[in-house]
């Protein structure tokens, strides 16, 4: 049991890159949390796409034990959040569990989009903030300037700032005697009622639902018996414990303290992420406020490519959403694609990582459906109803308007990028808000659709500014624009999958490139195969795949010219008939290809 005045409850946030999980590593390895041999890269990125992409996804917790030079031992439970913009939402749910936030900035690069956008998010959560320049050993770091930037972009005094490199360990030692000395310790009661939130949960296939907890007020201790506020549903506790990062068992958590539970939670539902756990009996009268439910921005359909794995699917996705609140789902069918779901995320790198996660944690093969955003249909009638699905647009007799949702995107980009940058946006349908200058870095704020920004904006911002740039959303609301659903058709046969909503001035250009890439990516059958794009009923662009060719000729030498025209003319009649009834197989990638739009 620890008392409270030696407890620091911290997250590291920072934007992509900079240093968040190498400063964790160094933190667990300078006070022999772990011990060398166990000791390895990335430590608390636990999945391997974390490892293999080299970003965080989920926010992991370590307690760790130091003592102070003033001999005292303290007790520091670390987050290490995720830095990108996907992932925003467990950066939220981890500051409302902590006190206080290392601000770590890269010395060589500045303040980037998502330093900013990290840094509100702490600010809103009412944390102490200690800035720490990361990266000091490379012969690029400007110290100075990074302080001057982070005090005039921020706002946060930046003048006791530690230097540190977290890769070769200078600076670490000053940095656990900050965490002491310069962030608050927690508050709570002892002998109130328990009063817990519930800040993440996940599937253990040994263990069943994990929940982590934070305590307000009370302890809670094996054996007890605890309710969900929100669901009402009530446990009796089976283990709790802390995370070293391995799991160790412990007797009980005391207020302030960060820690797990396991209670025989056979279903998945009952644990909502922001809920407020108390004992059954004597329990706590108010709740604890929760968090603000996340808001799908991107959607798309999952589909087993067996249907045999869809009930297998169900299972995987059900456990996914426990161990992820943003991300959600509802059953849909397809024609072409049979049942599946429909998958909403908060952008493109996170809808790439569930699927990863689905196909490689619970073995499903998944066909993706193209992505896209919500749009609100006004009919004629008055009525308003939400697009999730292009495929599913009424008759365009019947609709009076539609809109589409807007974003004010942040840009942070040097200087000399900026003219490629500002034609990008205008490319995309973008308007600008507002221009200024941070040192020698541009700061561009648009209202852009965001439509236009799902696919590959990101991508395509990194490369035509050569990775220097940074970029962070949120979403404004909704606004009016002449948009029309564009169909692609394979062998006259409608793609449900690939139809997209687009401007009506730019369907013809999408059109195009769309057949186009689709030409590519679909391999040659043995009968020609027409690919159009069309509105309505009207085709704006057609495309068509070549036979591949088997030489029936080839056991005809010398003699009448007549016998080769004849067996040419059998060729042709079966061809013609194959295509009326032959199948055209596209393949998984060729989906997820045609849907990245070049230029």
């Amino acid at each position: 049991m620890t008392e409270l005045d030696h407890i620091r409850n911290f997250s590291i946030v920072a934007h992509i890159d900079h240093g968040k999980s190498t400063l964790a590593d160094r933190l667990i390895q300078s006070t022999n949390t772990v011990s060398a041999r166990e000791m390895k890269e990335q430590m608390l990125d636990a999945m391997d796409i974390e490892r293999e992409r080299g970003i965080t996804i989920k926010a992991n917790t370590v307690r760790i034990e130091y003592k102070a030079q003033n001999g005292e031992v303290y007790v520091l439970n670390l987050i290490d959040t995720p830095g990108h913009v996907d992932f925003a939402y467990e950066v939220s749910r981890s500051m409302r569990a902590v006190e206080g936030s290392l601000l770590v900035v890269d010395s060589t690069q500045g303040v980037e989009a998502q330093t900013l956008a990290n840094v509100y998010q702490a600010i809103d959560a009412d944390h102490e903030i200690v800035p720490v320049l990361n990266k000091i050993d490379l012969p690029a770091s400007e110290p100075e300037r990074v302080k001057e930037q982070i005090e005039d972009v921020i706002g946060i005094d930046a003048s006791e700032a530690l230097l540190v490199s977290a890769k070769s360990g200078i600076g670490i030692a000053e940095t656990l005697e900050a965490i002491v000395h310069r962030l608050p310790a927690p508050t709570g009661d002892r002998d109130a009622p328990l009063k817990a939130m519930l800040v993440d949960s996940w599937y253990d296939a040994y263990l069943g639902v994990v929940v982590l907890v934070r305590i307000m007020d009370g302890a809670l201790k094996k054996g007890d018996q605890i309710k969900m506020m929100q669901t009402g549903a009530r446990y009796s506790v089976d283990r709790i414990g802390v995370f070293r990062p391995a799991m160790q068992i412990v007797d009980e958590l005391g207020p302030g303290e960060i820690g797990f539970l396991t209670a025989q939670i056979k279903q998945v539902r009952d644990t909502k992420v922001g809920d407020t756990i108390t004992t059954e009996k004597k329990g706590c009268e108010t709740a604890l406020p929760g968090f603000k439910p996340s808001i799908p921005v991107v959607f798309c359909g999952l589909f087993p490519v067996d249907a045999a794995d869809f009930e297998d699917m169900r299972d995987a996705i059900e456990k996914l959403s426990l161990n992820d609140a943003s991300f959600s789902s509802e059953m849909e069918t397809s024609a072409a694609l049979g049942f599946g779901f429909r998958c909403g995320f908060l952008g493109l790198l996170h809808l790439e990582v569930i699927r990863d996660r689905l196909e490689r944690e619970y073995n499903i093969d998944l066909i993706t459906t193209a992505p896209s955003v919500i749009y609100k249909i006004f009919l004629r009638d008055g009525t308003m109803s939400e697009l999730h699905n292009p495929a599913d647009m009424p008759d365009l007799t019947h609709v009076d308007h539609i809109e589409e949702p807007r974003i004010k995107a942040t840009i942070l980009v040097p200087d000399e990028y900026l003219g490629d940058v500002l034609k990008l946006c205008q490319d995309r349908r973008g308007i600008q808000m507002e221009l200024t200058y941070a040192g020698s870095r541009a700061m561009v704020v648009y209202d852009l659709p965001l439509n236009e920004v799902v696919f590959d904006f990101y991508d395509r911002l990194k490369s035509v500014t050569k990775g220097y740039a940074s970029f962070d959303y949120q979403m404004i609301g909704y606004r009016e624009d002449n948009l029309v659903k564009m169909s692609i058709l394979v062998n006259d046969e409608p793609v449900d999958a690939l139809s997209t909503m687009v401007h009506r001035d730019r369907a013809e250009m999408r059109g195009r490139a769309m057949c186009e890439k689709l030409k590519d990516l679909i391999p040659r059958h043995m009968f020609k195969i027409p690919i159009q794009a069309a509105i309505g009923g009207k085709v704006i662009a057609r495309e068509t795949l070549a036979a591949l060719r088997k030489d029936v000729t080839a056991k005809c030498y010398g003699g009448d010219a007549t016998r080769k025209r004849k067996l040419l003319d059998k060729q042709k009649a079966g061809k013609k008939k194959m295509r009326q009834f032959g199948k055209v197989d596209i393949p998984q990638e060729a989906f997820i290809s045609a849907l990245k739009m070049d230029g």
